[in-house]
């Protein structure tokens, strides 16, 4: 069985968002024919350890009241707002790829996730934003399956999973929305793709707004720049923004670049910004620590309004 983790070009789209064959013999002459320069990753990578977190949170400390978040690696974030823990497009394994049961094919994680499965509070909502495989992990969801955990994922993806072992997994399109205890989940339209396969392009593909009345959070997903975040400005303001930075480099039209990730969090009037989608997989050309780097100097003067920019850091607000 695997284990959990402890403490570019053509390959991205085919590896990362899927090839869908049905058998390992198949899958390595086919792709070695498709994504040459994915196997040639995967060779550099093997000898390549996984580097520790920078920071190492501790959730069990968190209180009951406010909003508490760690980012634990590229999209996967834990979020802890009065009292309703939400974890989003959790991979928490070694590898995203084709998921073989026994091991994973697929690209190696530079940084090991900031928080063990086994050390993860109890979960009540897990959101899913699309079924790339880089954010939709077979191998992570298996491990949190409970029956006192709510699964939201976007629409026509819930048949990659088992969705018996959930307490409720439910399908939303763009504007619709559910409520749980203490908080209310809206699918908000992005600027991507959804197919994991290269050919299920019917699948769907969200962001997030999270709203416990006191706190609204955005989770952007993955999405290239576009104007719809200007419609999430209310009076009310956004507390935080989780948005993608990483992954631009050539896939532009699938991934805003941290300039545009900065531009669309103002549009949606977020007062913090929670940068996310880089260093943790080597999914496109940019180098490493770009992103972040780009992201800080948009923010220019206002780099106090994105208080996290290395995994396992922490924000909290009474």
């Amino acid at each position: 069985m695997k284990e959990p983790l402890k403490g570019a070009g053509t390959s991205r789209r085919w590896w990362v968002a899927g090839a869908g064959l049905g058998s390992l013999g198949l899958a390595a002459g086919a792709a070695y024919q498709a994504a040459p320069a994915f196997w040639q990753q995967l060779r550099r990578e093997m000898a390549r350890p996984i580097q520790p977190p920078p920071h190492v949170p501790d959730p069990s400390r968190w209180p009951d009241s406010g909003l508490h978040l760690a980012w634990l690696g590229h999209s996967t974030v834990l979020l802890k707002i009065d009292g309703f823990t939400i974890l989003t497009d959790p991979v928490l394994y070694p590898r995203v790829g084709l998921d073989f049961r026994v091991f994973t094919l697929g690209l190696k994680r530079l940084v090991a996730p900031a928080v063990d499965l086994e050390k993860l509070p109890k979960i009540d909502l897990v959101l899913l934003s699309h079924a790339h495989m880089d954010h939709l992990d077979v191998p992570t969801l298996r491990s949190l399956e409970s029956k006192a955990t709510d699964l939201i994922a976007a629409w026509s993806t819930t048949d990659l999973l088992r969705p018996g072992r959930w307490r409720s997994v439910r399908e939303l399109r763009w504007g619709q929305a559910e409520s749980f205890d203490g908080a209310t989940v809206r699918a908000i339209e992005v600027n991507h793709w959804g197919a994991r396969m290269r050919t299920d392009i019917w699948r769907g593909y969200n962001g997030y707004m999270i709203d416990t009345g006191r706190r609204r959070v955005l989770f952007g997903g993955d999405t290239a720049a576009t104007d719809v975040f200007r419609q999430l400005r209310t009076t009310r303001g956004i507390d935080l923004a989780i948005m993608p930075i990483g992954a631009y480099n050539p896939w532009i039209r699938a991934h805003c670049t941290p300039e545009q990730a900065w531009k669309m969090g103002n549009d949606a009037g977020a007062e913090l910004f929670l940068p996310v989608h880089h260093q943790t997989f080597s999914l496109s050309r940019e180098p490493h620590t770009e992103p972040i780097e780009r992201f800080l100097a948009a923010a220019g003067r206002a780099a106090d309004r994105v208080p996290v920019w290395e995994i396992g850091g922490e924000i909290h607000l009474s």
